[in-house]
């Protein structure tokens, strides 16, 4: 877990105390934390004798729980066992979704979809060549088992090429998965999940888009101004005289 936070920094509180959770069976639990933190995504670890080294990952809606995903840990190797450096904090990752069953399987579907979620980062406009340094790659070699590998990629030059030779160096860390216990929202509720603010739509008219508190915002161009026709000695307030 402390893997998974640190790629997920600063955008990710890890709480220090044990928490006696039973999700599957009351999720109110968790929607308390999504509440306290404002958080939409969760991770919870646990670990006992009929579910062993197992991950929850979860995600709200309107603080309601939306999916939630049990992944049991069946290899791990850590990040240190690496001897390449990692990437810095806050970095955007690229996210490989590879695997015929991200596709075909509906519930292996809604789970990549999750992993999106959890690992995309914050929104941006637009990323620099040199900041796509973490690549996060997940491949679902079958519809109960999931591989998560970690890259950073270097930018080398390339000889009589104007563009750089990227490479991938695997930094860890590398988790196999085997799909358990899941709670999936319902297709209407998923897709109303999706639904974006009036605001946040484009309103496909040029120079005409909303802004953060959804008033119309759009930019015109007036004429020039004939100011040379203006009076402005001639107004009688204006006239300069003795004073009386």
């Amino acid at each position: 877990m402390h893997e998974l936070y640190t790629l997920k920094k600063p955008l990710a509180v890890q709480l220090r105390h044990k928490n006696h959770l039973l999700p599957f069976e009351d999720e109110t639990g968790l929607v308390r934390f999504s509440r306290k933190f404002d958080s939409s995504l969760l991770l919870f670890g646990f670990n006992s004798k009929k579910h062993p080294n197992s991950l929850i990952f979860a995600r709200t809606f309107d603080y309601e729980l939306l999916d939630m995903v049990e992944l049991h840990v069946e290899k791990f190797v850590s990040s240190t066992e690496f001897k390449n450096p990692g990437t810095v904090f806050g970095v955007k990752p690229s996210i490989i979704l590879q695997g015929t069953h991200f596709e075909s399987d509906e519930t292996m579907k809604r789970v990549g979809n999750l992993m999106v979620d959890w690992f995309r980062g914050s929104t941006t406009n637009s990323v620099r060549l040199q900041g796509l340094e973490l690549v996060v790659c997940l491949t679902a070699i079958s519809d109960k088992k999931m591989l998560l590998r970690t890259y950073r990629s270097e930018l080398k030059k390339e000889v009589g090429s104007q563009y750089p030779k990227v490479e991938l160096v695997e930094m860890g860390p590398n988790i196999d998965f085997s799909l358990g216990r899941n709670k999936l929202a319902s297709d209407s509720l998923f897709k109303t999940s999706l639904k974006k603010p009036v605001f946040q739509m484009p309103s496909g008219k040029k120079k005409v888009h909303p802004d953060d508190f959804g008033n119309r915002v759009a930019q015109i161009h007036t004429g020039r101004q004939q100011t040379d026709a203006i009076q402005t000695r001639k107004v009688k307030a204006l006239k300069s005289g003795p004073p009386r």
